[in-house]
């Protein structure tokens, strides 16, 4: 199952030990279009934030977007150590990506390590956090906002936190560079072909967002334009025009999201040029990417995370793997060289088709796949006396159910192997698990998100004798 990850509303309240820095955060100065929309004139910002981001308008070369926003014009390039950061991007007030904006890295890493030991130490050992060499341009999945200036102009960019009013944006410092550019090329070309950005309010207009995937160590490119209609004037043309400005770009997906909502993508999708899908490498396995499909963003640090996860579960080779929440399968291929089997269970369908596929090009002969409830696929198998020796769960940010964690209790695997991107909801998690036979050995903090609120956190469960 995609994830859905930007789609769980944060539950972190403001943490104290940042104080001194929101304060800096005072209401930004707005500038309203001819329908109320909240736009940033001059539209010159670089970004660096969380999960709901993306855009940018045109600036020559300057700007940075979500969550750390920093304009590249201001940040001379010998000052852009981890330590140094200090500058301000113009428009990370209205975009709220990124929490830690203008917060040296090395401070930042404290803090995530400070509030995982607040919410976990009760439970087990802290362990020190794994924060990145170089913290810019990790993300390897863009999205991007469409919409228009009052004077009709296509712009590109983030919804200000909290609002549907876009935030112009070109560059943003964690997101991958490629993708920046393609995107504000995809802007550059709608008035060559006269290509309206779809209206909210009014309904009308063609492109809503454009999302731009890329893998880490393929360097292949996906490219998705979303369209609230399945009528693409001239989209043999434009795909061309695109193709001859961005000749990597390995595959362009239309995909068709008619409905009023606050979803990127609609069911519909239609393949306009390439394969239809990216393909990557992490930790030695290749793995297939679908528009839909979820993929840790930062393949560097997922490395580091999955590494960890793996060499808390102690394989031997024997055990029999359960991959709760699989996605497409990363973990539980990657864990399967050290495994006996691996079952892996997934909601979404286009993630297990996926994971299928990935399963079948790795030449992996012990895992097979379910696209299923994970609670009620483990409900199953202890009515029927099936048992797994440690079980991978990676949940969505809002964490797992008690219908969930029931099922997995009454399951009884000897190790959790608990991955979470929010330390909040684990910490619950955790509580019922430790109160239902667990003991939690330790936690490892990892930075997938620099400049952001967020941190992933793999923590150890091991059944109590």
């Amino acid at each position: 199952m995609e994830k859905k990850r930007t789609d769980y509303k944060r539950t972190e309240k403001a943490r104290p030990e940042k104080k001194q820095y929101e304060e800096e955060k005072g209401r930004a100065g707005k500038s309203a279009d001819s329908r109320g929309r909240r736009v940033k004139p001059e539209g010159k910002a670089l970004q660096v934030g969380s999960d709901a981001r993306s855009g940018r308008e045109r600036q020559q070369k300057s700007g940075i977007q979500s969550g750390t926003k920093i304009p590249y014009g201001a940040v001379n390039r010998s000052r852009r150590s981890a330590g140094a950061l200090t500058d301000v991007c113009p428009v990370y007030k209205k975009c709220g990506g990124c929490e830690y904006q203008g917060v040296p890295y090395q401070e930042q890493l404290k803090l995530k390590e400070k509030q995982v030991r607040k919410l976990l130490q009760k439970y087990c050992t802290v362990y020190p956090i794994v924060g990145m060499e170089e913290p810019y341009h990790y993300r390897n999945k863009v999205h991007a906002v469409f919409d228009h200036d009052r004077k009709g102009n296509a712009i590109s960019g983030v919804y200000q936190k909290g609002t549907h009013y876009v935030v112009p944006v070109d560059e943003c410092m964690i997101e991958n560079r490629k993708a920046d550019e393609i995107i504000v090329s995809i802007r550059e070309l709608l008035r060559s072909f006269k290509i309206k950005t779809y209206d909210e309010d009014t309904g009308y207009g063609l492109l809503r967002h454009v999302l731009v995937k890329r893998g880490f160590a393929t360097k292949e490119i996906m490219v998705v334009l979303v369209t609230a209609s399945p009528v693409f004037p001239s989209k043999n043309n434009f795909v061309n025009a695109l193709r001859r400005l961005y000749p990597e770009i390995t595959t362009i997906i239309q995909n068709v999201n008619g409905r009023g909502t606050s979803m990127v993508l609609g069911d519909q999708e239609k393949i306009l040029f390439g394969k239809g899908y990216i393909e990557d490498v992490l930790c030695g396995c290749r793995f297939r990417i679908s528009s839909k499909s979820f993929y840790q963003i930062n393949p560097v640090q997922t490395e580091v995370l999955y590494g960890k996860a793996i060499e808390l579960a102690g394989l031997t080779g024997k055990e029999t793997l359960l991959d709760a929440y699989c996605g497409i399968g990363t973990i539980g291929l990657i864990a399967s060289k050290q495994a006996g089997s691996v079952t892996g269970v997934e909601l979404n369908k286009d993630a297990i088709r996926d994971a299928i596929v990935n399963a079948k090009q790795n030449n992996t002969k012990n895992i097979r796949f379910y696209c299923a409830d994970a609670g009620e696929f483990m409900e199953d198998m202890a009515a029927q006396g099936e048992k797994a020796d440690v079980v991978f769960m990676d949940p969505p940010r809002s964490g797992s159910d008690e219908k969930f964690l029931s099922s997995l209790v009454r399951m009884g695997p000897e190790k959790i192997i608990y991955i979470s991107c929010n330390p909040e909801t684990q910490a619950r998690d955790l509580e019922y698990l430790t109160r239902h036979g667990y003991g939690a050995r330790g936690a490892w903090p990892v930075d997938l998100f620099p400049f952001t609120g967020h941190v992933e956190t793999v923590a150890l469960l091991e059944r109590k004798a």
